[in-house]
């Protein structure tokens, strides 16, 4: 064990301090990404960050990147991060713990004087959630390449805001071009966001990698029309078009084993008491540890949306805006993790990650893991959202623990190369 103990009061006090950044009255936080809380959070971080003596360095994505120097200037950094954005109707924990945890990691190793062999780094991503930009994780996959930049700062939220615009606006924009900043291994600490810890009774998940996930904006189209007048088999109801593609989603998403299918956003135009729905638009969500069976899903949902259009005579639009293969995270940063949690006295199990994370693009890049802890009833993206202190507190131990040993791991690795 390294004989370095992080504060978990500290790192409470911090959770909950920024919590009252976009809170609700409900518990909850609303920090949009781009948002003036959104700004007013980095404000925060990047504080505390310049007390530690950090390097920080802003990308054109605004993603934030800082540096704690190293004793080896060969060495690539071990990064360490998630997110500060939320849902409209988030909570405390979901992607803030990763941050907040990787910062309680360098103010440890702050306090205790100790310099790791590599640099270490604190990372916070833009727009995780895509729940203002989609699609999610934007600011990653802008990072690691998978999006341009013209793409993300193109992405309009429901008012029209573009992602570049309201970028620009907050004040972080970034210099950096995106990807110039790299790591040499990357480990993400996350509440599970689902109910398998908890219910096992086990307080550490080693997560070995995260589930596809297909995302697809659907509008059908009929003819606005008055509800009184218009007979019944006349009609081009686009909302009841929608309604046969949602309980198709649901059917094809049982019919595949680990599959999970989902429309978590429905526009309805022009949405007035007396007026058929004339344009109704949704967002489609498909998940899987296989690509192969995706591309099944992919399939039956194409074909259901055809269907359902020329059964009520409609037009429609089917377009992906976000496709995530799956992602098996690295070998010897999963080794590290296992290795943290043993010297730090917690139960493991492995897990897959059903929610996607920033992780799987920075994983495209660098050795990546992630470590899970458990949250209240596996509920999150929602005000009740909850984890205990301890929790937090063993999860940022064991990150603690699995970077130092990934530092030696690496420092012994570039040695014996050396040599």
């Amino acid at each position: 064990m390294s004989n370095l103990t992080i504060d978990a009061e500290r790192l409470w006090d911090s959770l909950m301090e920024t919590a009252r950044i976009g809170a609700t009255p409900d518990g909850g936080i609303a920090r949009l990404t781009l948002s003036e809380d959104d700004r007013r959070v980095r404000d925060w971080l990047r504080a505390r960050c310049d007390a530690l003596g950090l390097s920080m360095t802003v990308d054109e994505a605004g993603n934030m990147f800082a540096t704690r120097p190293g004793a080896r200037a060969d060495l690539p950094a071990i990064a360490m991060g998630s997110h500060l954005d939320t849902q409209p109707t988030g909570g405390k924990f979901d992607g803030v713990l990763g941050v907040l945890a990787g910062l309680e990691v360098l103010r440890t190793l702050d306090a205790a004087g100790y310099r790791t062999e590599a640099p270490l780094m604190l990372v916070n991503w833009t727009n995780e959630e895509g729940s203002r930009f989609s699609p999610a994780m934007l600011g990653s996959g802008i990072w690691a390449g998978v999006y341009s930049r013209e793409y993300g700062d193109g992405r309009a939220d429901a008012r029209g805001d573009t992602f570049g615009a309201s970028l620009d606006r907050i004040g972080y924009r970034g210099e950096a071009r995106a990807g110039a900043v790299r790591f040499g291994a990357m480990f993400e600490l996350h509440i599970e966001q689902g109910p398998i810890l908890e219910a096992e009774g086990v307080e550490i998940g080693v997560v070995q990698g995260i589930q596809g996930m297909r995302w697809f904006d659907l509008t059908m189209t009929g003819t606005a029309a008055h509800t009184g007048s218009t007979p019944m088999g006349m009609r081009r109801n686009a909302l009841l078009g929608m309604a046969r593609v949602i309980e198709g989603i649901d059917r094809i998403a049982k019919a595949h084993p680990d599959a999970v299918g989902t429309i978590g956003f429905l526009e309805i135009g022009p949405n007035s008491h007396n007026v058929i729905p004339g344009e109704v638009r949704a967002t489609i969500d498909l998940r899987h540890p296989s690509d192969a069976v995706l591309d099944r899903m992919q399939a039956e949902v194409e074909e259901l949306v055809r269907d359902a259009a020329e059964a009520v005579g409609l037009t429609h639009r089917l377009e992906q805006i976000s496709r995530t293969a799956p992602v098996v995270f690295d070998a010897e940063c999963i080794a590290s993790v296992r290795t943290g949690a043993r010297a730090a006295g917690y139960s493991t199990r492995d897990i897959i990650s059903g929610a996607g994370h920033d992780a799987a693009h920075a994983a495209a890049v660098a050795p990546t893991t992630m470590i899970f802890v458990p949250c209240k009833d596996g509920l999150s993206h929602n005000p009740a959202e909850s984890t205990e202190p301890a929790e937090c507190a063993a999860g940022a131990q064991v990150l603690l623990e699995a970077v130092l040993d990934y530092d030696r791991r690496m420092a012994e690795a570039r040695k014996g190369v050396a040599a």
